[in-house]
């Protein structure tokens, strides 16, 4: 993914909120978080695929729950008293899609800037390299900045 992917402002700058999922720091365009939610309970939908395997009941509406530890082969890990769901609104099949991403802990809002980004490295990446749009360094941190089109395409791929 190139950095024209990455909607920066005039100023080359991205507003993201930033959160954790294992132990890795990811980050969003803060004009796709809805809210961000306590842990809800969660209902099973058997043959759904790994990643949106749950969905839960989000203000009257069934919201599916990703969650990205699968998509970037993390280990499974139990939910904390941090753990959040970040709810964003995603195109998929060109339609606006309420989608709750399951996190360890979120952080806060951050202003990136695309000067300190670079596209993620063909080689030495633990992660898949087509679902980082890029690697953004943050203070003393390396941000990920998922590739949530090409994550949740892996997902409807198979029933196209």
């Amino acid at each position: 993914m190139a950095a024209a992917d990455t909607a920066w402002n005039e100023r080359g700058e991205l507003e993201v909120l930033t959160f954790d999922v294992g132990g890795e720091t990811l980050a969003l365009e803060a004009t796709m978080v809805r809210e961000i939610l306590d842990l809800l309970p969660e209902t099973l939908v058997p043959g759904a695929p790994a990643l949106v395997r749950h969905v839960v009941n989000f203000r009257g509406r069934i919201v599916p729950v990703a969650d990205l530890r699968l998509a970037f082969a993390m280990e499974a890990a139990e939910t904390t008293a941090d753990s959040r769901i970040v709810v964003i609104e995603l195109p998929i099949d060109g339609e606006p899609t309420l989608v709750g991403l399951r996190t360890d802990h979120v952080r806060e809002v951050a202003t990136l800037t695309a000067g300190a980004s670079e596209e993620a490295p063909a080689v030495g990446m633990r992660w898949p390299r087509d679902y980082v749009r890029r690697l953004v360094r943050w203070r003393d941190d390396l941000i990920i900045l998922p590739d949530l089109t090409a994550i949740f395409a892996s997902v409807l791929s198979p029933r196209s």
